[in-house]
């Protein structure tokens, strides 16, 4: 009973384990639809790759890619091409569902696939790199007013060495994807340099585009009988009527969407080194430390993947520092002042890109700031307070107390302070009952001298 158990568990497994594992009875001629909506980021890379891999594995026909984004970052785009150039099977990439864009990193994505396809009411383009350090993104060069009959646009004088090399390297880049794909080169450059854009139509007009498809089986009837060539050599489709699956995002593909949201790693890095700091003032804590490491490690593996300014990052942890440094060291607004300011330029350029939806969230960054400033304020609020405020215990508290002698004396007596018998110098005379001040302290004797001096030497002289 016990190996029965074991093999059936087994069995589930290979059955199930694979997020895009094939359904019972479906037959290995299948398709399967894989979904992009939003911005194009590491996660997005990691379950096109995966999924673009089990396709080969599980015998598949064709994998399809249902896209609508305003673009992503680079280094992601260019995990996903690869794996597309280096797919055995053929890869269509369908710009749906009406409404729906394939802007910036998509149109690369698109002009890779074997078969660029879109819905009606849509649209591709706007390629233009986005420059790195938020420079607002390279400037688009425009034709010459003057020669409106030249070819090539000419660049603004006001360009950058930088932002020319990234324009002409994307340039050469979406070309050599065109011209593998057999697909309109001198429009991919125009969407690069000067961010132009196409609709559906328009796009299947200039030859940018394979099939214009409202829906799913509408495509797959469109591009029955096509010949591709792929990595495992030419493939002949034949899509019409043949079974598709849907594969969703699985669990580690939306986990990694959420901890690689600037965001989300922005927030997770500030737990973590708050947790580390409290658990080092509070040693035995446990509970922060343990929640700080965690949140710290996540962070830095979000980073790792991210386009971060590493000034960013270090002007945030000196801020910080800084203002953790105000509680223990009170300078009156200094250290406190000087790290929220640190903090809130790191935080600005924590991100080195403007790419859609890879930017942190600007009230989150005020929330933060000004919850970190407002600590601050409250620390300088209290250490003035503590300035002014009479001192309670210690040698500084008996200066100035008020006393009553114990006996008549003109140098060393007796006199009853703050509920105590002091032995007591005093220069002027001084009697019994009168009331004394406190003026200094030596070792065990207070020096005082009497509050009203006058009666004192009167009540002196009438003793002897």
């Amino acid at each position: 009973m016990r190996h029965l158990l074991v093999f059936l568990a087994g069995l589930a497994v290979l059955l199930t384990g694979s997020p895009f594992a094939q359904t019972d009875g479906q037959p290995a001629g299948s398709a399967v639809v894989l979904t992009v909506d939003g911005a194009i980021g590491p996660a997005t890379a990691d379950y096109l790759s995966r999924g673009m891999a089990a396709a080969a594995e599980d015998g598949r026909m064709l994998v399809i890619i249902r896209m609508d984004t305003p673009g992503g970052l680079d280094s992601a785009m260019r995990d996903i091409i690869k794996s597309i150039l280096a797919s055995e099977v053929p890869v269509v990439t369908w710009v749906a569902p009406q409404g729906a864009r394939a802007a910036s990193a998509g149109t690369y994505i698109l002009y890779a696939s074997h078969i660029a396809a879109m819905a009606p009411a849509t649209n591709l383009g706007a390629a233009t790199p986005v420059s790195i350090g938020g420079g607002g993104g390279a400037p688009v060069s425009e034709p010459d007013p003057a020669d409106e009959k030249d070819s090539e646009a000419k660049e603004k004088p006001d360009t950058t060495a930088m932002e020319r090399k990234s324009v002409n390297d994307a340039v050469a880049y979406i070309r050599g994807l065109a011209e593998k794909r057999g697909r309109n080169a001198d429009w991919a450059e125009r969407a690069v340099r000067e961010a132009v854009s196409l609709s559906a139509d328009a796009a299947l007009a200039e030859d940018v585009i394979d099939v214009v498809a409202n829906n799913l089986p509408e495509l797959l009837r469109s591009i029955d009988g096509k010949t591709l060539s792929t990595a495992a050599g030419d493939v002949t489709l034949a899509t019409a009527g043949i079974s598709v699956e849907h594969s969703e995002p699985d669990w580690r593909t939306e986990f990694l969407s959420v901890i690689t949201d600037p965001t989300i790693a922005y927030l997770l890095m500030l737990v973590g080194i708050y947790g580390l700091i409290f658990e080092g003032y509070n040693p035995g804590a446990i509970v922060p430390g343990v929640i700080g490491a965690i949140c710290l490690l996540l962070a830095l593996f979000a980073f790792q993947v991210l386009p971060v300014n590493y000034a960013g990052l270090a002007l945030i942890a000196l801020g910080v520092i800084l203002m953790v440094a105000e509680a223990f060291v009170p300078s009156f607004g200094a250290l406190g002042i000087g790290g929220v300011i640190a903090f809130v330029v790191g935080s600005v350029i924590l991100m080195d890109t403007d790419v859609p939806g890879f930017g942190i969230s600007t009230p989150v960054i005020a929330t933060v700031s000004g919850a970190g400033a407002a600590v601050v304020l409250a620390i300088i609020w209290f250490a003035v307070r503590s300035k002014q405020t009479r001192i309670v215990s210690g040698r500084e508290e008996m200066i100035g107390l008020a006393g009553v002698a114990l006996n008549d004396f003109e140098g060393r007596g007796m006199v009853f302070v703050h509920g105590e018998r002091w032995i007591a110098q005093s220069a002027a005379p001084v009697a019994k009952g009168h009331s004394v001040r406190v003026t200094g302290m030596q070792g065990l004797i207070l020096y005082v001298e009497p509050i009203d001096t006058t009666s004192a030497t009167n009540a002196k002289e009438q003793a002897s």
